[in-house]
């Protein structure tokens, strides 16, 4: 029965961390920013750079992470110190929880440095996408829309 009850949280806790990662990639828009008014500015890239975007750090995980060590704690021990044990699994539980979901929601990045054509420089920081490859000396369009910039094509 223990078992069970350990194999469906684990199942539940992996389900709720994948459903909170959010996309970070220059083709993704939230609900809040669709159908509102970009502006769009032009320029050159400067420079790339690849970069690791940290995991999400929700108390999902460490909860999720908790519950499943509190379980498998309280089942040391034969009755005799299995509170103990619980508490402390739950403790190792969570950090280990934690940990794990911002290593499973971590995302490769690039810092795309651009010229803008009013002269500044700006360094922008998104997820890297599978289709879409940038170049040094590239025409690239900053979109910005409620203070959310993206670099594209």
């Amino acid at each position: 029965m223990r078992k069970t009850l350990l194999l469906v949280a684990s199942f539940a806790a992996i389900a709720l961390l994948s459903g909170c990662a959010s996309s970070l990639t220059g083709d993704t828009y939230s609900r809040d920013e669709a159908r509102t008014v970009q502006t769009v500015r032009m320029g050159t890239i400067e420079a790339l750079r690849p970069v690791k975007i940290e995991g999400t750090k929700t108390p999902i995980g460490a909860g999720a992470g908790a519950v499943i060590g509190g379980v498998a704690g309280s089942g040391v021990g034969g009755g005799r110190g299995s509170a103990v044990a619980a508490v402390i699994g739950a403790v190792a539980g969570g950090l280990l929880g934690a940990m794990t979901e911002e290593g499973l929601t971590r995302t490769q990045g690039v810092e795309i440095t651009v010229n803008e054509d009013d002269g500044s420089m700006r360094a922008y920081v998104q997820a890297v996408e599978e289709n879409e490859v940038f170049r040094v000396g590239e025409r690239v369009r900053i979109m910005t829309v409620n203070g959310t910039s993206r670099v594209t094509h």
